[in-house]
């Protein structure tokens, strides 16, 4: 069986990307987020075909928000870049991963790894 690629989402990033009022309900933000992702699991991005196998790390007051058909969630325990790095390394160097996020010092950590980025509008949100 073929592991499709993996798309790692820094929600925290992504959603404070878009001044929306999300700081006023930070899960409900990511919730949205998370739904949005759902088509990005299958149709994949315009760079990327789908299917992919979609991970979007949460942290904070977005904590505990569920998975749904399509987009896995992780909740970190603390620092949501580290989570994120850490999914990247357990993907190994052998699968295609890619991380959305504008943050610049998690993009090069990811990068060392093996991964590839793309910014937060590359993702409906």
């Amino acid at each position: 069986m073929t592991e499709y690629p993996l798309l790692v989402v820094d929600a925290a990033n992504v959603v404070g990307s878009k001044p929306d009022g999300w700081w006023r309900d930070r899960a409900g933000a990511a919730a949205r987020l998370r739904d949005g992702l759902a088509t990005v699991a299958t149709d994949g991005l315009p760079d990327l075909p789908g299917p992919l196998d979609v991970l979007l790390i949460v942290e904070g007051k977005a904590r505990g928000i569920k998975p749904i058909p399509g987009v896995r969630v992780e909740s970190a325990p603390n620092s949501g870049d580290d989570a994120i790095v850490g999914a990247v390394a357990s993907a190994g160097r052998e699968r295609r991963v890619i991380v959305v996020s504008a943050d610049r010092e998690l993009r090069r950590r990811v990068v060392d790894l093996g991964a590839e980025v793309r910014g937060p509008s590359s993702v409906p949100r």
